[in-house]
């Protein structure tokens, strides 16, 4: 799964949603021809980005390139069940990467617009946003 090397420091802060606004970067198709659009601002897990990439490399077969436009940089800490009030934060549980509407988030090339189109509809079903299909402009 996707996390980072090193990070500055180990728990963030959750944040209070300041940036529930459109993506200014990251809008575009910028290394393949077809790309799978964010439409939600929500939290992807490394996980669900993992699924995603699983679906849509095993819909191409052997063809085309995909690009993960997205990384989990932000760590996510859960305390354990049952644990009563106090004791601090809880320990680094997994990694999220933060998804704007308008974020670009996969990207194809090398293969036909049907078969990009059908590997991102399957793609789209793992993935917790709604999706859209764009193509280079």
């Amino acid at each position: 799964m996707l996390m980072p090397k090193k990070l500055k420091y180990r728990k963030s802060h959750k944040g209070r949603g300041r940036g529930k606004r459109m993506a200014t970067k990251g809008t575009k198709v910028s290394f393949g021809d077809f790309g799978l659009k964010s439409l939600d601002f929500r939290w992807i897990s490394s996980r669900q980005i993992e699924s995603a990439r699983r679906t849509i490399t095993h819909s191409l077969g052997k063809t085309g390139k995909v690009w993960i436009r997205i990384f989990p940089d932000k760590p996510v800490t859960a305390k354990g069940s049952e644990v009563p009030m106090g004791g601090g934060k809880g320990a680094v549980d997994h990694y999220v990467a933060i998804v704007k509407p308008g974020n670009v988030m996969f990207e194809i090339t090398g293969v036909e617009e049907e078969k990009a189109r059908e590997a991102f509809r399957l793609a789209s079903h793992k993935l917790p946003v709604k999706t859209k299909f764009v193509n280079r402009v």
